[in-house]
């Protein structure tokens, strides 16, 4: 459409482009019930991060048994890096603040909020779960993110 043209619509919104974080690391507070859930249960967050990236071949429940198990040796961190690290490549993101291991071991809550946000900003829903998800593709009936108030053009 010609942009003079006074009949055209404006662009709908479209999910973040690929390369850059849609939120900062710091950003726990723009979802308050996922930063709840992940500060007092990061496996949940954790375990429904590693469904959706792993597109089903983990299921939510495995992945947080394996990072409660690692918790006690203190391996949960580096379990945990490896799933920051293939959510980085699906969408050519940068390792932002720092490399992934070091995200997770420092600001592991703030790192697991900061990924499901992602997720969550490019249309998925990491509390629906793999299947669901990807019937909502393959239809086509998945919605575009909705931009968080106070956005503007």
């Amino acid at each position: 459409m010609c942009p003079n043209n006074k009949n055209s619509k404006p662009a709908p919104y479209t999910s973040p482009p690929e390369g850059k974080w849609s939120t900062g690391l710091c950003g726990c507070f723009e979802d308050l019930s996922n930063c709840w859930v992940t500060c007092c249960c990061p496996l949940i967050t954790f375990g429904r991060i590693a469904e959706i990236v792993d597109q089903g071949r983990t299921s939510c429940f495995s992945a947080a048994r394996n990072y409660v198990m690692l918790a006690h040796v203190f391996g949960a961190c580096l379990y945990a890096c490896t799933y920051r690290a293939k959510l980085r490549g699906l969408y050519s993101l940068p390792p932002e603040p720092c490399g992934d291991c070091c995200v997770h071991h420092f600001c592991f809550c703030c790192a697991l909020c900061q990924e499901y946000r992602e997720l969550k900003n490019r249309g998925l829903d990491p509390s629906l779960g793999w299947t669901v998800n990807a019937q909502k593709m393959k239809s086509g009936t998945t919605a575009p993110p909705v931009p968080p108030p106070g956005m503007t053009r």
